[in-house]
């Protein structure tokens, strides 16, 4: 595989009124091109920290990044981020949702458009695409979601909880359904969860961190058709 991400050394310290508070400490990994790596670990370990690092929207203490052999400062835009709410737009309709991102880049060409369209007649939301968010189910509006940050082509995916707000049977669905999505579409992922059965069933390899300060504790590869089997026998 090509290696397409790789992490060195990031480190995040805080400041606060009781003086500092250390974050991560020394996270080292890589992320190949097409592969999906989950990061799991307790609450308050760093995870989403080290997510908002990689896409840029917060720096780092100490550390370097690089994408595509790449060093890489600030925010980029070979990276799409899901948060864990869908950040739709409730006065806009799903078409108009899904081109935003277009908009804010001024990528809004006419292959780029198509190119959503295509998405959206390939991943059955184009008969709703005049809807507002509102009128459509959770897993629908996830999948919007992602269309909108698929729209701008990015390089790498990055998931911070993207189905946590679902309960738990829609999650389970939406969860197979966005993996599909983004396996069909050669998308390379990096995804922040709590549920580690939702970890195995959708991952390459699993980086676990320690306690806060985080740090990769293990790598474990998952045995992907073994192991997605057994997942979803639970």
């Amino acid at each position: 595989m090509n290696k397409i991400l790789e992490v060195k050394n990031i480190s995040k310290l805080y400041q606060n009124k009781d003086g500092e508070i250390l974050a991560l400490k020394n996270v080292t990994f890589r992320l190949n091109k097409g592969e999906f790596v989950s990061i799991i670990g307790p609450s308050g370990c760093g995870k989403s920290t080290l997510l908002s690092i990689i896409s840029g929207l917060e720096e780092k203490t100490e550390g370097e990044i690089y994408i595509e052999g790449d060093k890489v400062e600030g925010i980029c835009n070979k990276i799409g981020y899901m948060l864990q709410r869908d950040c739709l737009l409730e006065w806009k309709t799903i078409y108009s949702n899904v081109l935003f991102g277009l908009e804010v880049q001024n990528k809004k060409s006419q292959e780029n458009i198509e190119y959503v369209e295509k998405l959206l007649k390939k991943y059955n939301l184009y008969e709703f695409k005049d809807k507002y968010p509102s009128e459509l189910s959770g897993g629908m509006r996830q999948r919007a979601a992602l269309i909108r940050t698929l729209a701008v082509k990015p390089k790498i995916l990055l998931l911070d909880e993207a189905f946590s707000a679902l309960d738990y049977q829609t999650r389970i669905m939406v969860t197979n359904d966005i993996y599909s999505i983004l396996r069909k579409e050669n998308i390379t992922a990096l995804i922040v969860t709590h549920d580690i059965s939702e970890a195995i069933s959708m991952s390459d390899r699993i980086l676990v961190l320690s306690k806060r300060p985080g740090m990769i504790k293990d790598i474990h590869k998952i045995d992907f058709e073994i192991e997605r089997k057994n997942s979803n026998e639970l």
